[in-house]
């Protein structure tokens, strides 16, 4: 069995209501079936809540509010991705996306994923860029900048 090019990775598309991110596999710790998470007070609408996950609170978050859109109703394949922190702004180390269904696992080259320029992003936004990946366009997140809201609004809450 061939072993896999270091100029590959192993990454997943998480499924939203009308698009689909694309994110490292080492970045997920685990998709957890959706769970109400608590609401804090005085977060805006992106910001869904916590949920207990491995003993820790861990804050969960609607992508799709945070791009503008509105949350789509959970539904029997909503689950929430939980993420490990790239930075050290989140004081529990994790955070979750809720998202439209199970992530799919796929491994990605340079010859697989081009940019796609084809619709700009805000520069502050929860979106570094678009690629597109043979048949579909997925969003690369901003993991900094969605560490960056969730502790903002975790400290003021």
């Amino acid at each position: 069995m061939k072993g896999t090019s270091a100029a590959e990775l192993y990454s997943l598309l998480v499924p939203l209501a009308h698009e689909r991110l694309i994110v490292p596999r080492a970045c997920v710790a685990e998709v957890v079936t959706w769970q109400v998470p608590e609401k804090m007070a005085g977060t805006p609408p992106w910001y869904l809540g916590t949920i207990r996950w491995s003993g820790r609170p861990v804050p969960v978050i609607s992508f799709e509010v945070a791009c503008g859109q509105p949350f789509p109703p959970p539904g029997g394949r909503t689950r929430i991705v939980i993420f490990v922190a790239i930075g050290s702004q989140l004081a529990g180390g994790y955070f979750g996306v809720a998202t439209q269904g199970f992530p799919q696992l796929v491994r990605v080259n340079a010859d697989v994923v081009k940019p796609d320029p084809s619709r700009p992003f805000p520069e502050r936004g929860p979106v570094l860029c678009q690629v597109r990946m043979l048949n579909e366009s997925p969003l690369i997140p901003d993991f900094e900048c969605l560490e960056q809201m969730i502790s903002e609004e975790t400290r003021a809450a």
